[in-house]
């Protein structure tokens, strides 16, 4: 496919895929041109943040990299509300034992997961992968709670 000017390159593509997916993920379609035309289908943006907070709520440790997506998402004034739906049954096929969440739930239980992240340690995860135009001291604990309160309805 010539993804690269260097022909002793080798692109290594690595699929996970769910054999048990949560149901209520919306779909969205995406035509994306880098190097070759191809139409992408994926979960749409509600979904996308369903799923990162998921993974913030029950990972048994904590990945700087879902701290910097979540803040990502937040900061995006488009970005929409998670998909509820999705999330409840993400964390129900988990364990999860709390009440569903809901769209006045949600910030709060993000919040107090928050609280207990060794901070230093998520910004060392993600400072290795990040472009040099990424600025890692915007990945702080009051950031993301002020995003969070910001996208209050």
């Amino acid at each position: 496919m010539e993804l690269s000017l260097r022909r002793d390159e080798v692109l290594a593509v690595k699929l996970e895929v769910d054999t048990n997916p949560p149901a209520g993920a919306g779909l969205a379609t995406t035509v994306v041109r880098r190097h070759v035309v191809l139409q992408l289908q994926h979960h749409d943006r509600a979904s996308l943040l369903a799923g990162k907070l998921h993974a913030i709520l029950q990972r048994p440790h904590t990945k700087g990299r879902d701290l910097y997506d979540l803040l990502w998402y937040l900061s995006d004034p488009d970005w929409p509300s998670p998909n509820l739906t999705l999330l409840n049954n993400a964390l129900r096929q988990t364990g999860w034992q709390r009440r569903p969440l809901s769209e006045d739930t949600w910030r709060e239980v993000i919040r107090k997961r928050l609280a207990t992240v060794a901070w230093g340690q998520a910004v060392a995860d993600i400072r290795p992968f990040l472009e040099p135009s990424a600025d890692p001291a915007l990945m702080t604990h009051e950031n993301l709670v002020r995003l969070l309160s910001a996208r209050r309805a």
